[in-house]
């Protein structure tokens, strides 16, 4: 008979209350994801499946350091007001999805853990303003880490073919790496079952520059909701990105759990 795996003391959720009496954590990381169509390839969960598969490893790499960090499990829904006209795309409205963050950052202050760090996974989340909306009024000191932006945008280029911004190459390496069971693909050819991620333009020279910015209603951008081509997706482009996302998140959480909440935090 197999053995059971081993519970893994940075996951809430495998945790039991006898580890979490004599074990107290410094630090809490909070997964955000979404449920939404990517392509025709992946799965309605891929924002959420990366965020546990980035969140896991990267607390685990701190923990093996001596961090006191624990991992929240991950919200499986964000803001898809832009892809309403999909089906099943399962919306949050931002001031809802705030306010959920809020009552966790509320249940972290109220058991002492006063270091968060929020790792989002989905395009259509913008928690900054949520930052500066609850700095100042917790304890609970909150950092914010969008993955697919700044924590990789200085090397996005190095890994990937092409640009990316839903659904294509950098999404789907990991996917190939991390959930490839979930990866739809040609049973005799391995290619992907996907279209090209190409988009439309507006009629607006000012937007398709980005001077100006909207909403964009992903319905008319896309053909099947992809947005970039994943073609040229392989599972070790994956790893190389993980590998870099690890190395940066988790130092950053070993300083974390090890820094003073003193006045002048976190300067």
């Amino acid at each position: 008979m197999a053995s059971e795996p081993a519970m893994r003391p940075w996951i809430l959720s495998e945790i039991n209350y006898a580890y979490v009496k004599e074990n107290p954590y410094q630090v809490a990381v909070l997964p955000m994801g979404a449920t939404e169509p990517h392509n025709l390839h992946l799965p309605y969960g891929t924002d959420t499946f990366e965020a546990d598969a980035i969140g896991s490893r990267v607390c685990e790499a701190a923990h093996q350091r001596g961090a006191k960090v624990v991992m929240l499990p991950p919200i499986p829904y964000g803001t898809e007001t832009n892809q309403s006209a999909f089906p099943l795309s399962m919306n949050v409205n931002p001031s809802t999805l705030g306010q959920i963050i809020a009552d966790l950052v509320d249940s972290l202050a109220n058991h002492g853990v006063h270091k968060l760090l929020i790792l989002n996974s989905h395009g259509g989340n913008d928690f900054k303003p949520l930052l500066r909306e609850l700095h100042g009024s917790t304890p609970v000191q909150i950092f914010l880490a969008d993955w697919f932006r700044g924590t990789s945008a200085d090397v996005k280029s190095d890994i990937f073919e092409n640009p990316d911004d839903h659904a294509g190459e950098m999404e789907t390496s990991l996917a190939l790496a991390y959930f490839p069971h979930l990866v739809s693909r040609n049973a005799e050819t391995g290619v992907l079952n996907a279209d090209a991620g190409e988009t439309n333009a507006t009629r607006f020279s000012a937007v398709n520059q980005g001077w100006v910015s909207i909403t964009r209603p992903w319905h008319l951008l896309t053909t099947n909701s992809g947005s970039g081509n994943p073609h040229q997706a392989t599972a070790e482009k994956g790893e190389k990105l993980m590998q870099i996302l690890v190395e940066r998140l988790s130092q950053f959480l070993v300083e974390l759990s090890e820094a003073k909440l003193d006045e002048p935090f976190p300067f």
